[in-house]
């Protein structure tokens, strides 16, 4: 903890940051200065100035790495040159192609610093009459690259870290956003299982109450039968209200509050419901008939459902077919009815038809509709039998 504050602190103050080596070389210069063979002395003001100046340049070496690292290393070749006595390694130009290595990039560091080696090397054989690539002049030279090999080394890792954080971050975002698409996605899906639900059974209690009431004085008996069928209706749009709205419920929730959905199982029971609406519907099977998938299988029967309640809602028909066509690889579902052109019962929204649509091109199906050339309206819906994984 102390030491991650310490970077902090640092962070937030450059000057001082770049500054610090600095004064560790003065110190280190100071010491070098006053050790001899025959002991300590006083340190020789020359090599200490020298020391100095060349460290100067090095409080802005983070904001000019480069203009830094010339000047610094003009100095030192200057001082090997003027006083070849003192300390000779050139310690600030060493902290100079540091910084330009971590702040710079690789083909630039390992230019400038090979020149700065090759040239501190030369300065240092020359002045000091030894030969260029033995002893001590071969040891400037590893020193120079041996300080960009090492700044080159820490903007790797510090690039590498980057780019670990960013992947990270986009990979939190991407993982936001897939799950606030899913959540839109299972809100649509529900509102339209709502829209359905709602829109098929309190069609058929109306109609049937519509019944009721016309028969309650002339015919008691039919007029009763009606009221039952109510109640069955009314029963089925409760059940199935619980079952859709239990999709919201937690997994740890009773299992008889998330009823299955319906499919084309009951599509029995649905017709019963319109036939008491007193809508005529026939039912036809053609092809091999066998199970489809359970997406392809609510969807059929939501298009059906809503298909006979527009046709009761929306239309003066007196019969409607429903035609299921099994074949190789699609459900072909077909509703028509016998309506009289241009005579709506009442005004649409034409969500329904949307929706239809929307429920179809989900699951990879298709989905027309429009009115018959001899009057009356068809809903022709080609589902796939199996799904692919995308579209499961």
């Amino acid at each position: 903890m102390q030491v991650t504050g310490i970077r902090r602190w640092a962070a937030r103050h450059d000057r001082i940051r770049d500054a610090l080596p600095a004064m560790v070389l003065m110190i280190v210069a100071v010491g070098a200065a006053a050790a001899g063979d025959s002991g300590w002395h006083a340190p020789r003001v020359a090599g200490v100035a020298w020391t100095a100046l060349s460290c100067v340049p090095l409080v802005f070496r983070s904001r000019w790495p480069l203009p830094v690292l010339v000047l610094t290393l003009a100095i030192d070749l200057t001082a090997m040159t003027v006083v070849p006595d003192r300390v000779s390694t050139p310690a600030a130009s060493l902290v100079a192609l540091y910084t330009l290595a971590t702040r710079s990039s690789r083909r630039t560091a390992w230019t400038v610093g090979l020149i700065a080696a090759v040239a501190v090397t030369g300065v240092y054989a020359a002045t000091h009459e030894e030969p260029l690539l033995v002893g001590t002049s071969l040891l400037r030279l590893d020193f120079a690259i041996a300080a960009t090999a090492l700044g080159d080394a820490v903007r790797s890792r510090r690039l590498h870290l980057a780019r670990v954080e960013a992947r990270a971050e986009r990979a939190e975002h991407t993982r936001e956003a897939e799950a606030r698409r899913r959540v839109t996605e299972e809100r649509v899906r529900i509102a339209r299982e709502l829209h359905d639900v709602v829109a098929h059974h309190i069609t058929l209690v109306n109609a049937q109450a519509g019944v009721a009431h016309h028969l309650m004085r002339t015919d008691p008996d039919r007029a009763y039968d009606a009221l039952a069928h109510i109640k069955e209706t009314s029963r089925a749009a409760l059940d199935e209200l619980r079952a859709t709205v239990g999709l919201l419920r937690q997994p740890d929730d009773a299992p008889d509050s998330r009823a299955p959905l319906p499919g084309l199982a009951d599509l029995d029971a649905l017709i019963g419901g319109i036939r008491a609406g007193g809508l005529s519907v026939t039912v036809t099977r053609t092809g091999l008939i066998r199970p489809v998938a359970p997406a392809t299988d609510l969807t059929a029967y939501r298009i059906i459902q809503e298909s006979l309640t527009n046709t009761h809602k929306h239309a003066r028909a007196a019969h409607a077919d429903v035609l299921l066509d099994y074949g190789a690889s699609t459900l072909r579902v077909t509703v028509s009815d016998d309506g009289r052109p241009h005579t709506p019962k009442g005004p649409g929204t034409g969500h329904g038809l949307i929706g239809m649509r929307e429920r179809a091109g989900a699951i990879g199906g298709t989905l027309t509709a429009g009115r018959k050339p001899d009057g009356g309206f068809r809903v022709v819906a080609e589902l796939p039998l199996s799904l692919t994984p995308a579209t499961a």
